[in-house]
């Protein structure tokens, strides 16, 4: 397990080496990255500071398994056979290497290239052979998360909906690639004094976004403040 990490590590701090002089095509997209240090918006058109040690740092950060709760978050998902999940602001894969084995195929969204590069690296050592090919990368704009139309079933924007500039004209593009009945989740942080997380004037209330959902024309919209400690769970139908 020692070796596998250090493989890990050595092999982020290579691919992230390697794509650090490059143009990103967005920002820190930390949407299932460490929530503890974000500066940068994932949908504004400021340049990436971050150096690539820091952001395999921030990203790897062991502690999320326990404020995350994945487990349960995942749980909320129902059965995933045969479903095809988007997982936008997807990072270094924290829920997408978890997804992958239980999905029929999860699309892994961002729009930063050197994570979606550092996934596809990644996914050689985390998932088996023969789950490899059901997890697909995918370079997205702030604007667009490029999803063909009814593409997928279910969607998850966890950490990320705050930095979406415009977060109706988002929600109403999001809808149109996700299939009639499908479900979108949004997890992000509650707007109060939290140990760990963005500055609470950039998160967005709970009831800010039930709205935005309901005018974007989701349905079903429920919401749970209680199973997470520091986060909201937001669910709506399409």
């Amino acid at each position: 397990m020692k070796f596998l990490n250090s493989l890990r590590y050595l092999l982020a701090i290579f691919t992230l080496s390697l794509l650090a002089c490059q143009p990103s095509g967005g920002n820190d997209q930390t949407g299932n990255g460490p929530m503890g240090q974000q500066t940068e918006s994932a949908n504004t058109s400021a340049p990436v500071q971050k150096d690539t040690a820091k952001i395999l740092e921030d990203y790897d950060n062991t502690n999320r398994v326990v404020w995350q709760k994945p487990e349960v978050v995942i749980d909320l998902l129902g059965n995933l056979e045969g479903k095809t999940i988007a997982d936008i602001g997807a990072g270094t894969g924290f829920f997408a290497l978890r997804l992958a084995p239980k999905a029929k195929k999860v699309i892994a969204i961002d729009i930063d290239p050197r994570f979606t590069s550092y996934l596809d690296s990644l996914k050689a050592f985390e998932l088996p052979e023969d789950v490899q090919e059901r997890l697909e990368t995918r370079l997205a704009l702030p604007d667009d998360p490029k999803l063909a139309p009814g593409e997928a079933d279910i969607v998850m924007i966890v950490n990320t909906f705050m930095y979406i500039k415009d977060q109706v004209a988002y929600l109403e593009n999001l809808k149109r690639g996700i299939s009639d009945g499908g479900l979108l989740l949004i997890i992000d942080f509650k707007k109060k004094r939290t140990p760990l997380g963005p500055p609470s004037q950039i998160r967005v209330p709970l009831f800010e976004v039930e709205d935005k959902l309901i005018k974007a024309g989701y349905r079903e919209v429920m919401t749970n403040d209680t199973a997470l400690d520091y986060q909201y769970i937001v669910t709506a139908r399409k």
